[in-house]
């Protein structure tokens, strides 16, 4: 039975909660997704005029890799102090950092007015997007996983995940009207910048909602552990949640690494790197390529709600394990299916491929988030997640366009996920399921807690 401090909120409390961690995750992925398209589509021309059009695109995604590669100190830094002061106010720095940054590149100057400080320019403010997203993750699937309880958390730790889609779909529609409405040079010369200035508006909404709901419980609870530890009794000071998370989890974080690789890698194929194959290799128009994408995440932020349901009934590790495996099955028929040139054909395509890499996302907040205890969970979900995104989505656009350019061929790159598909497979295999843990009640190992304190006394530090 919960106690108290761990039973599930009201439903409009925990309605609240949803959506402003649903508000928070789309704005930033609208940030994070508008910067893929635009590198997919103009910032080779604008910041790499100098280069050959696919060696400028490789130079557009290499930037769009540096995002990731600040992802990871973005994790560690927010972990920490999230383990420490709280969810809620990370979450807020998250917000106005992102959105600052995505606000900024709508106002940079471009190559031919400032020359090689334009992509300098570019880059710094790309790092900075990183290292806000690398933080927004874990805090906001934590916030919602702590206010639920262990019966319905896939469903409602899923919501923040469909911010991903949401996002895509938000960035892709502006992009989307955008191209259709104004002419190419126009969109070249200004139009580009429109999507990212709107991210002010968006991110005054998105502060004015996550303010107003309350800290996470299970960490409230810790924390006031914790506390009275220090001031009744004669203990040690607490590890950094950093050490006790390697010291003590570091299987999990491998196994919420090697969980990652399929579904990172497989996210930037279908959504970013498509962009690029249907226009140059498939001949379909840009702005086909961006509504078959358009269209295929209004059926991905529908359908992750409903894998993270299935998750609470049957388990986090067959959902997964399902998405996993289809994804590398549906490699081939997606890049036939494309080459067709069809717009039918190119939604299908999109649209599976989504279906698949859903069940694998959408029971991700809540599989990461029962595999650590509460004082270090922020650190532990983020590390696992992030440090993944280094080795998989970063580098996922710049090695299919490689393989592209020097074979030609889709072939390479269908492999390229089928063998990332192959090692999710075998780390989720390997990991112990978890759907019905009480967040409340996961332990750490007993030396971890300070040195005065029995392990059984102390269940949520």
């Amino acid at each position: 039975m919960a106690s108290a401090a761990t039973a599930p909120p009201p439903p409009a409390s925990l309605k609240r909660i949803v959506a402003a961690s649903l508000i928070g995750t789309t704005i930033e992925w609208y940030d994070f997704f508008l910067y893929g398209s635009a590198a997919a589509l103009v910032f080779n021309k604008l910041f790499f005029p100098e280069s050959d059009p696919l060696v400028g695109t490789l130079l557009s995604f290499l930037t769009y890799a540096v995002g990731f590669a600040a992802r990871p100190l973005g994790a560690l830094v927010f972990g920490h102090y999230g383990d420490r002061l709280g969810r809620k106010k990370l979450l807020v720095l998250s917000l106005l950092l992102m959105g600052g940054a995505t606000f900024a590149i709508g106002l940079l100057p471009t190559y031919t007015t400032v020359g090689a400080a334009a992509p300098v320019l570019l880059t710094t403010l790309r790092l900075v997007q990183g290292f806000a997203l690398g933080g927004e993750w874990g805090g906001a699937v934590l916030l919602v996983s702590e206010h639920g309880d262990a019966k319905r958390r896939g469903f409602w730790a899923s919501w923040p995940q469909t911010g991903a889609p949401a996002g895509q779909l938000l960035a892709t529609g502006v992009l989307s009207l955008l191209t259709a409405t104004v002419s190419d040079d126009a969109f070249g010369s200004w139009g580009w910048r429109i999507p990212f200035l709107l991210s002010g508006v968006l991110v005054m909404v998105g502060l004015w909602i996550r303010l107003s709901v309350d800290e996470s419980p299970v960490f409230k609870q810790a924390l006031e552990q914790a506390e009275a530890r220090r001031t009744t009794q004669d203990t040690e000071p607490e590890k950094l949640p950093l050490v006790s998370v390697l010291r003590h989890h570091w299987r999990d974080v491998l196994v919420a690494m090697g969980a990652r690789m399929a579904e990172n890698i497989s996210y930037y194929v279908i959504t970013a790197f498509i962009l690029v194959y249907a226009t140059t290799s498939a001949g379909v128009s840009k702005q086909t390529a961006l509504n078959a994408v358009l269209i295929a995440s209004a059926v991905h932020f529908a359908v992750i709600p409903a894998w993270g349901a299935l998750s609470d009934r049957i388990g986090r590790r067959p959902v997964y394990l399902l998405g996993a495996a289809g994804v590398g099955l549906w490699m081939f028929p997606f890049f036939s299916l494309i080459d067709t040139g069809g717009f039918g054909n190119l939604v299908l395509a999109i649209t599976v491929g989504l279906i698949l890499h859903g069940a694998m996302y959408a029971p991700q907040a809540a599989f990461f988030s029962e595999m650590f205890a509460t004082r270090m969970r922020y650190s532990g979900a983020s590390i696992g997640a992030q440090f993944a995104s280094v080795a998989a989505g970063a580098p996922a656009p710049l090695i299919a366009t490689a393989l592209l350019s020097d074979y030609g061929s889709s072939t390479p790159i269908a492999l390229y996920v089928i063998a990332a598909a192959v090692l999710t497979l075998i780390a989720v295999g390997a990991a112990k399921e978890t759907r019905h843990r009480d967040l409340a009640e996961v332990e750490p190992p007993s030396d971890d807690l300070p040195a005065a304190v029995p392990a059984a006394d102390a269940r949520t530090v």
